[in-house]
């Protein structure tokens, strides 16, 4: 994953992210406003978008709003710093990650290597390919998701997350293992990406008539994917 749309307004941000990202070894497109990012992201592939909130045009929730309606690619937002309610409307939206500005650029690539990671990996081996429990089915070599052979567009991030829970399927999986281990990173404090992942994880699920307890919250301690019944 080396190249990289930065969508962003402050063209000073910009030229700064873009020179380490370069330093980094990836390879980066600006772009500083929302409608011409829209048409950027038809045009073009990139492996991942860093997308600010404020933008001319279109705000950075409409443009991710108008992302995922064609595309998967992860998307990390970057958020005015102590807004959790700009983090939580990203996350909902269908962001994999936030960034509070002014953003760390070592950070920034910290997530996006993180992103990487979770995107990466070793390719699996024809058994290791598909995940399939409780009528959902998961294809790790293209990382696409089926309920009852029916097609569920998840993000990447979400992905990560049902894969977790449905491999450890009856076990109570923590907020932190989750971070850790689905999304390559540490759990922060205040952090709800896990809770906002997971709940558009169900809202998806049911809405296709999985049921409604498939992914149980248990309180003070994680989540966890049940088990069928006959199991």
């Amino acid at each position: 994953m080396n190249n990289i749309l930065l969508i962003d307004d402050d063209l000073e941000l910009c030229d700064l992210l873009k020179e380490y990202l370069h330093g980094e070894g990836y390879d980066v497109t600006l772009v500083h406003d929302g409608g011409e990012a829209c048409q950027t992201v038809r045009r073009q592939d990139f492996d991942a978008i860093v997308l600010d909130v404020m933008l001319p045009t279109q705000n950075g929730f409409e443009v991710l709003t108008e992302i995922r309606e064609q595309s998967n690619i992860p998307i990390l937002m970057l958020t005015a710093k102590g807004d959790s309610a700009d983090r939580i409307v990203g996350l909902e939206s269908g962001a994999d990650d936030y960034l509070p500005k002014p953003c760390n650029p070592r950070e920034l690539v910290a997530r996006l290597n993180a992103i990487q990671r979770r995107m990466g990996g070793h390719p699996p081996t024809p058994k290791e390919v598909e995940v399939s429990l409780s009528d959902i089915t998961l294809n790790r070599g293209n990382r696409t998701c089926f309920y009852k052979e029916e097609p569920l567009s998840i993000t990447g991030a979400e992905f990560s997350i049902l894969e977790m829970l449905m491999q450890h399927a009856g076990d109570i999986l923590s907020k932190e293992t989750l971070t850790e281990k689905a999304l390559k990173r540490k759990l922060t404090p205040y952090d709800r990406s896990i809770d906002v992942h997971v709940s558009n994880i169900r809202k998806k699920l049911t809405k296709i008539g999985a049921p409604k307890d498939q992914i149980i919250n248990v309180r003070g301690a994680g989540y966890m994917f049940t088990l069928p019944a006959n199991h």
